[in-house]
């Protein structure tokens, strides 16, 4: 059956009907502040038109970060005179010249500034290097005056650790923000930026879209800079970008910051242009595959496949053919992959650093599922690495020849709203497979793009009953940010979020 025959079914019954996920926006919070009614190029443009200063962005954006951080916990560092000095030396003439930015704080470098990996076997470390990312965000004009909580070594998919707390979201402060790149969403979403920096190796800026309400693009493999010291992270998982509040933001973000990087393994394809371009553009008819089920076969909340359901049906409605599909995977293999991938990258790097600070890794520096961790990467062999890379290429031919007849695949983000905190952190009272399997299990259709590389989104076009965000989520051919963005313009046109926002 084809999903356009499912969904007029569904409807017919009334199951669409009562569904929240194209619930008409809440009013705008702001009291008519820039921050509150421009995106990040949106007050580029206010500073090129001298409407405002850079310093009045910046001192603003501090202002808010004060004010909110005691409620939410989404700052690790203050870098406060750094971006008024940087303001002072005059900055570049990008296109965004005089935006407040905020980085993550994890494996992203500034030469002599504190980067904490939301751990405390990292508290005195200053790395001696620049991120190329970072070098080309203040050559955007981006003026940047901190870093964003995450969770130890961005481990999971909420944003709590022993150094700082639990970062809350701020639709609901029972509830998680998501995770890794947690603190960077709670910053965009509460109104402090339109927009900051991101990382993800297996859901992390698309948890936390999802979560928050927000846009979040995860680029293809290689389209973004990692390095240095290392031109990948786990094993070629994670990827750099950003959470924003509109999609022309995510697009002209990544036109500053993408391309190859000196000494890096690979790239993805250059595009023909600007990705900024695409928002306004027709992506034409699109075939679009709707995976309803996760690949784990863990179980979906309804209100997310609800979500799901909905977001088809509003692609339906603008000419694309939806049609119910989902690639054949091996998830036996994959988990067995990333787990090979990730728990010898951390353990490798936190032995690493014992012997840098003759600090024994213990209890007294690193969460118990990061030690748990650490112990069982010790135990992978270079057969099983190798199988793991082996893997990863299998899945990524598999969809590869999958998407060979389908533009996207569209699914749930999550399996479920934003949990209640303390549910999936890295200190919990079970043991590391409980822990993992309920990890997973939330979010189960995240990962694989990881694994194969190709380019996702999470677009906010649903809420809750309970009045928390639901993420709906697309997947692209490798390289084809291009097409993500474009249909991502037309679902912000027919679906608007900008004015959707927590009371803050």
């Amino acid at each position: 059956m084809t999903r356009r025959t499912m969904i007029a079914g569904a409807a017919a019954a009334g199951g669409l009907a009562a569904a929240p996920a194209l619930a008409a926006p809440k009013a705008a919070t702001g009291a008519g502040h820039p921050l509150d009614t421009h995106d990040a190029l949106g007050l580029a443009e206010l500073v090129r038109t001298r409407q405002v200063s850079p310093l009045e962005l910046l001192e603003a954006a501090i202002g808010r970060t004060e004010a909110l951080d005691p409620r939410f916990h989404f700052m690790a560092q203050r870098h406060y005179d750094y971006g008024r000095t940087a303001i002072d030396n005059g900055l570049p003439q990008g296109p965004f010249r005089g935006v407040p930015w905020l980085l993550k704080d994890l494996n992203t470098y500034i030469a002599g500034l504190p980067t904490g990996n939301g751990s405390r076997f990292f508290k005195d470390y200053r790395p001696g290097v620049t991120s190329e990312l970072v070098r080309r965000i203040e050559k955007a004009g981006f003026v940047v005056f901190g870093k964003t909580v995450v969770p130890e070594l961005g481990l999971t998919g909420t944003t709590e650790n022993q150094v700082t707390g639990a970062t809350r979201n701020p639709w609901n402060l029972a509830h998680i923000a998501g995770g890794s790149s947690g603190g960077a969403a709670v910053a965009v979403a509460s109104g402090v930026i339109p927009a900051a920096h991101a990382t993800d190796g297996g859901g992390s800026i698309r948890i936390p879209a999802s979560c928050c309400g927000l846009f979040g693009l995860k680029p293809s493999r290689g389209r973004v800079p990692m390095g240095p010291p290392r031109t990948e992270g786990w094993g070629g998982l994670s990827v750099h970008h950003a959470v924003t509040r509109s999609v022309r933001d995510s697009a002209a973000i990544l036109d500053v910051t993408h391309g190859v990087e000196p000494g890096s393994r690979y790239s993805a394809p250059t595009p023909y242009e600007t990705f900024l371009a695409q928002v306004t553009k027709a992506p034409g008819k699109l075939r679009i595959a709707l995976m309803l089920d996760a690949p784990s076969r863990a179980p979906i909340d309804p209100e997310c496949r609800d979500a799901a359901l909905a977001a088809a049906r509003l692609c339906e409605s603008l000419g694309h053919t939806v049609v119910e599909a989902a690639p054949k995977l091996d998830v036996a293999a994959l988990g067995a992959a990333g787990f090979a991938l990730i728990a010898s990258s951390v353990a490798a790097d936190m032995l690493d650093r014992a012997k840098a600070t003759g600090i024994p890794v213990g209890p007294d520096v690193l969460e118990p599922i990061t030690l748990a961790f650490v112990e069982m990467g010790q135990h992978v062999t270079g057969m099983d690495y190798v199988r793991a890379n082996n893997a990863l290429q299998a899945a990524a031919l598999t969809m590869a020849q999958f998407m060979a007849d389908y533009d996207m695949i569209l699914s749930p983000t999550l399996a479920a709203p934003p949990l209640e905190l303390g549910k999936i952190n890295l200190t919990p009272g079970v043991d590391f497979a409980a822990w993992g399997a309920r990890a997973a299990a939330f979010s189960p259709f995240t990962q694989v793009e990881n694994m194969t590389g190709q380019p996702a989104m999470s677009v906010p076009l649903g809420m809750s009953k309970a009045g928390l965000p639901i993420g709906v989520m697309f997947v692209g051919r490798y390289g084809d940010e291009a097409g993500l963005l474009r249909l991502a313009g037309q679902l912000e046109q027919a679906a608007p979020w900008k004015d959707r926002r927590p009371q803050v």
